[in-house]
């Protein structure tokens, strides 16, 4: 039988500043990045340095749009992972790739979860007042569904907006990734199953149908607010109403009193 290893090797999935500043720290502490998966290159957010940071062979870096194809997980099968650790990683894992992982496939998700499952975390905590933090889970075949390892709450303040509270979550995940992964570094890693019946879901549409404002339906001046402060996340247009047949875009500002 063959003995087992002390340390995992890991397949590394990743995108985003908190994809390299992860993949740099694992680096750091000398773990061993057998492979990477980056997204494709119209969609990368600092895909050269995740890339300079794996200083793999390119044969050992795969398009995250392949994963689907049997060549693509054959190549990573010849690779031997232990683990996949996906962070900021855009693709949805499917059975056949995460069933490579002997010890798992571990995501890193800018939610307080079973909250914010999907997409815009940072806008959702903030439209309805729902728990922000970050949550280190393993996948299982839904989305941002699986098993909790670890989570941490993040405060959102009245003059967060979309873009600070999105900042707030990013060093917030860095954070527990570090922190937990002693844990799972030596396969101690907790499992807490999720409960279906709470939390929330959001897809990458779902934030159309509160970027128009609509210049005659009432809101709640706490709910309007909390909408355009959500959607500020310059230089993305965010929210609008349209006036003569043009859109005309919203932008807040939000300062505390003793910062007039």
């Amino acid at each position: 039988m063959e003995p087992k290893r002390c340390t995992p090797r890991i397949l590394f999935l990743g995108n985003n500043w908190v994809g390299w500043q992860v993949l740099q720290w694992l680096k750091n502490q000398g773990e061993e990045i057998v492979g990477l998966v980056v997204h494709p290159k119209q969609k990368q957010k600092y895909g050269e340095e995740i890339i300079d940071a794996a200083a793999l062979d390119s044969l050992d870096i795969f398009d995250g749009s392949t994963l689907h194809q049997a060549e693509t997980i054959e190549a990573i099968r010849v690779l031997q992972p232990d683990l996949g650790l996906s962070v900021f990683f855009g693709h949805i894992l499917k059975e056949g790739f995460l069933s490579l992982f002997p010890q798992g496939c571990i995501n890193l998700h800018p939610a307080y979860l079973p909250y914010n499952r999907g997409q815009y975390p940072n806008v959702w905590s903030i439209v309805e007042d729902t728990p922000a933090g970050a949550s280190l889970h393993y996948i299982d075949a839904g989305i941002d569904t699986g098993a909790i390892i670890g989570r941490r709450k993040v405060d959102v303040e009245p003059i967060d907006t979309g873009k600070t509270l999105y900042h707030k979550l990013e060093r917030a995940s860095v954070d527990l990734l570090i922190e937990m992964w002693p844990q799972i570094r030596s396969g101690q890693a907790t499992k807490v199953v999720q409960d279906s019946s709470e939390g929330t879901y959001h897809r990458t549409k779902d934030v159309e149908r509160i970027d128009e404002i609509d210049l005659d339906e009432t809101y709640t001046a706490r709910d309007l607010i909390n909408i355009l402060r959500a959607c500020t996340f310059p230089p993305y247009s965010g929210a609008y109403f349209v006036e003569n047949g043009k859109r005309i875009y919203l932008r807040l500002e939000l300062l505390y009193e003793e910062e007039l």
